[in-house]
């Protein structure tokens, strides 16, 4: 039975459809976009007197397509919202950091673990990173475990250390490094894959537990424009991430959600069912998620040069780290192209994009390719990514929120022409923007407002110039965030408001068009509608 027709009128509407960039107006029927554009152009025969039409009036208001995260962790960020904050203005030192350990003991007792996120070095008044003895002066009788802004490096206290069974034995996972005091005892920091060692000693979650979290956190997405969703980490054990989020839907879970699987999980795992890889579906597999270095503001890219030397680093400097061969690489790009996937590679610094590019480039039956983060990316790994028709996901939040850490770590000039949008989008490639929410050090880490107020300014928030060369304008950052998102997640039929699309999109406080750029992360969403059904309305939040 077909729906009553739905019009919306007097809207400032940004479509994201290049042939259609603007309208006033827009008719809905089942949930798609029947037609669009100025309201005095409908054409009648749409609205014949025997036609049932509810009419909304937009009031003027700035409506976009509904906002698409390319990269993201949404498992991550459900369990973070019942964990330590370790981002300003939650805390600012590792003091502080004791102090909300112990005030978790005192509530939860011993034997229970204590999880942090968000910590940045560069903006903690010690001006380092936490250590085990940091920790175990919180307490001693419970493990905890302090993830870092980048989610790459965790440290946890002498417990936690006793758990994961490292002890001064324990030599360094490949791709990885347990940190070391001066007498080779560990020092509590596991850096990239050590830490796979603490994830099979922290407890397992249940699945109707998570399953919950992550219905209420799909609440919060709406109310920040987020109709689809990536989850950048998922499982096939202890429990399946697609059944999880299958059961997170049934509870409420109302975003379209692409999944991508760590490679060390797929390797002994059975192919996924054909149904399972639909992009028709609103939970899909999308592809196979692999990790080539490490991150910026952790000292772990695979970079060239190599970092500035500095206090936080004890004067040292380093290149960073690899974290797959080549071999490794071509193994899981392989089993991408036979299943029908997407190949992601996490690579942020100079040498991981080359290795990256190298590894596939003029090779037969390469996958599909994904670079995500692509931070530093040389001038040959700008051609080479645009002739193979490579996709890059940056995140705008990363040079906002952490540009103390990227000023020690590279210095203002190279600060400057990282995240390289504007050199990414001349040189042809393919762009999308995400958050990677919650792995920065932001308190609202998801909001995409802020992403596209950084990506409009290239201005920190205190103000730090980072790069103007690199500025677009909020059309732009609205479409790398809608239409392109969609287009490189593979989200079918979403992403921008044109005839046959799904009615995804949201009305704003305020139009992003027009205000002052820097007032652009201070947006509220009013209204959030998925498939022309509203599914979120402020006034009654």
């Amino acid at each position: 039975m077909q729906q009553a027709k739905k019009l919306f009128v007097n809207g400032r509407i940004f479509t994201a459809n290049p042939e259609q960039p603007y309208a006033s107006a827009m008719l809905i029927q089942n949930g798609k976009i029947e037609w669009i554009g100025d309201e005095a152009s409908l054409d009648a025969a749409l609205l014949s007197p025997e036609t049932n039409i509810e009419k909304t009036d937009l009031q003027d208001r700035r409506v976009l397509p509904g906002l698409i995260d390319a990269h993201m962790h949404p498992v991550y960020l459900a369990s973070a919202a019942k964990q330590i904050a370790c981002t300003p203005p939650a805390l600012y030192s590792i003091e502080e950091m004791i102090g909300q350990i112990r005030e978790k003991r005192e509530a939860q007792g011993p034997g229970v673990w204590i999880e942090g996120w968000g910590y940045d070095e560069g903006k903690l008044k010690e001006g380092r990173t936490p250590t085990r003895h940091d920790l175990d002066r919180a307490t001693t009788d419970a493990p905890v475990s302090m993830m870092r802004t980048c989610a790459h490096i965790y440290t946890v206290n002498s417990l936690a250390l006793k758990l994961a069974g490292i002890d001064r034995s324990t030599a360094d996972p490949a791709g990885g490094a347990i940190g070391r005091d001066a007498d080779g005892e560990p020092n509590g920091i596991l850096y990239e894959t050590a830490r796979e060692l603490l994830f099979k000693a922290l407890p397992e979650k249940k699945l109707a537990e998570t399953a919950a979290s992550l219905a209420d956190l799909s609440r919060t997405l709406l109310s920040q424009g987020i109709t689809g969703v990536t989850e950048m980490f998922a499982r096939t054990g202890p429990t399946d991430y697609y059944d999880l989020y299958t059961a997170a839907s049934q509870a409420g879970f109302r975003q379209r959600a692409a999944l991508y699987y760590i490679w060390d999980d797929l390797k002994t795992a059975p192919p996924f069912a054909p149904e399972r890889r639909d992009h028709s579906q609103p939970i899909f597999v999308g592809g196979v998620k692999t990790l080539a270095d490490g991150s910026v503001s952790g000292r772990t890219a695979w970079v060239n040069p190599p970092f500035l030397a500095n206090d936080q680093s004890g004067g040292e400097t380093s290149d960073g780290m690899a974290t797959i061969t080549p071999d490794e690489l071509r193994a899981a790009g392989a089993y991408a192209k036979t299943h029908d996937l997407q190949l992601l590679t996490h690579a942020m610094g100079e040498r991981a994009i080359d290795m990256i590019v190298d590894t596939f480039y003029k090779q037969e039956n390469a996958p599909k390719l994904r670079i995500e983060h692509a931070a530093m990316p040389t001038p040959k790994a700008l051609e080479q990514s645009a002739e193979m028709g490579v996709a890059y996901v940056n995140q705008p939040v990363f040079l906002f929120a952490e540009i103390e850490s990227y000023l020690n770590n590279l210095g203002h000039k190279r600060t400057k022409n990282t995240y390289p949008v504007r050199s990414v989008l001349d040189a042809g490639i393919q762009l999308a923007f995400s958050s990677d929410a919650p792995a920065t050090s932001w308190a609202d880490p998801s909001n995409p407002f802020v992403g596209i107020q950084a990506a409009v300014t290239r201005t920190s928030y205190d103000g730090t110039d980072h790069g103007q060369q690199h500025r677009v304008d909020p059309a732009t950052a609205v479409s790398l965030y809608t239409r392109e998102a969609s287009k490189v997640v593979g989200f079918p039929g979403v992403g921008q408001l044109a005839t046959g699309y799904a009615a995804d999109f949201i009305l704003l406080d305020r139009d992003i068009m027009e205000v002052a750029p820097e007032t652009i992360g201070k947006t509220q969403v009013l209204e959030t509608y998925m498939s022309g059904e509203r599914v979120y309305n402020a006034t009654e939040e």
